[in-house]
């Protein structure tokens, strides 16, 4: 189970589109909700679609002291409760994926069910190599961070920097902290993902009420990529009254 944390929560800056369903997506380290602009396209029409910024990222200004998944996940805690018609549908990309994860296993009273994509839930899930370090972080992330962070350009190496240290020791669920978690799960990944496919197939195994999808020809930004392919599984997911497949060794059999 991941450190538990009594750092005082910060108030994220979010956008709110469309009406619906709450769907709140959280978006990937180094970056922000705009990461996920295609994705909202695509399903701001069916849900009423929330994009927190997290600590450090985007609008929502850094905190003396290290970034960690359980502080982001305590931050987006108290956002689902102050911001949010809970239980919601939630969605975590890459760093973002952790956070989501974290939250539904501290607070499974908030999360309706979870799409984890492009994420792990132990830091040697990850392809050799990844995530970047400070020094491989390419210029238009930096760019980006600037055009809207209060903390201004300067800072963004110390906010790569913090999420370096917290990369090298987390995540560190383990199998038995899945098991234990009785939401909905899609674990979505691309095939050619920084994420070790082997990783993506021992969470979704591990989970009790999990599913998997591997998108074709697609990479680590796979829900830029394949927005609206990815928006299908995602709605098909959401279904409640899923009928039974053919030939199930995991679930219970259809008609």
């Amino acid at each position: 189970m991941e450190n538990e944390t009594t750092d005082p929560a910060v108030a994220l800056w979010f956008t709110a589109q469309g009406k619906g369903r709450p769907f709140v997506l959280l978006h990937p380290g180094g970056t922000d909700s705009r990461a996920l602009g295609p994705l909202v396209d695509e399903l701001a029409g069916r849900y009423r679609v929330l994009t927190p910024d997290q600590r450090a990222h985007g609008h929502t200004p850094d905190q003396q002291g290290p970034l960690s998944y359980a502080v982001m996940a305590e931050d987006t805690i108290a956002f689902l409760e102050k911001e949010a018609e809970t239980p919601v549908h939630l969605l975590g990309y890459s760093d973002g994926a952790v956070i989501a994860l974290t939250v539904a296993i501290k607070r499974p009273d908030l999360v309706r069910d979870l799409v984890v994509v492009a994420g792990v839930y132990h830091h040697d899930g990850w392809e050799p190599g990844v995530p970047e370090s400070e020094a491989q972080v390419p210029e238009f992330m930096a760019e980006a961070y600037a055009e809207v962070s209060p903390d201004g350009r300067e800072h963004y190496g110390q906010v790569v920097a913090k999420l370096d240290r917290m990369h090298a020791a987390e995540p560190a669920f383990t199998d038995a902290d899945l098991a234990g978690l009785e939401v909905p799960v899609l674990v979505l990944v691309g095939d050619d993902d920084e994420v070790r496919l082997e990783h993506a197939v021992a969470m979704y195994r591990a989970l009790p009420h999990g599913e998997l999808a591997v998108v074709p020809h697609a990479s680590h930004g796979v829900l830029v990529e394949k927005p609206g392919l990815c928006a299908r599984l995602i709605t098909d997911f959401h279904v409640t009254d899923k009928p039974g497949t053919f030939a199930p060794i995991r679930r219970r059999p259809g008609p």
